[in-house]
């Protein structure tokens, strides 16, 4: 872990650039440290973007788009790591999207979801390619 998942309209796929926000998110988050320290390792990192075709925004206008984002992370982190997570993949959304915010409605959210290490399954052996960061 972290898993960032983005939901996103299929109307913005042409000028979103999701393969470079996604990179972005992801240099964000192995770029997180506390007390000097790395919060996730690279390893664990994986950053998905998933365009949605059957939605309706608001009433159906079609100049409106969405990029929900959800970040799922192992148990144990304080809710300061958190907060300061979360501000830091939002500004990079933000800012990612600016340019698109002024053409047209764009509903920019996100979302981190804790997981349970007694409820969670894994096998990976990419922690073996990358030394701590």
């Amino acid at each position: 872990m972290p898993h960032l998942i983005l939901d996103y309209s299929s109307n913005i796929r042409e000028e979103a650039d999701m393969p470079a926000l996604c990179t972005k998110l992801a240099d964000c988050l192995i770029h997180q440290q506390s007390n000097g320290s790395p919060v996730y390792p690279i390893g664990g990192v994986r950053v998905r973007a998933i365009a949605v075709s059957e939605y309706c925004i608001a009433n159906g206008l079609a100049n409106a788009a969405f990029v929900h984002a959800q970040l799922k992370i192992g148990h144990g982190r304080s809710e300061e790591i958190k907060k300061i997570t979360g501000d830091s993949l939002f500004a990079v959304m933000k800012t990612h999207f600016a340019d698109l915010e002024q053409k047209m409605g764009l509903a920019l959210s996100l979302e981190i979801n804790e997981f349970s290490e007694l409820a969670t399954w894994k096998q990976n052996n990419l922690h073996a390619l990358y030394p701590k960061n």
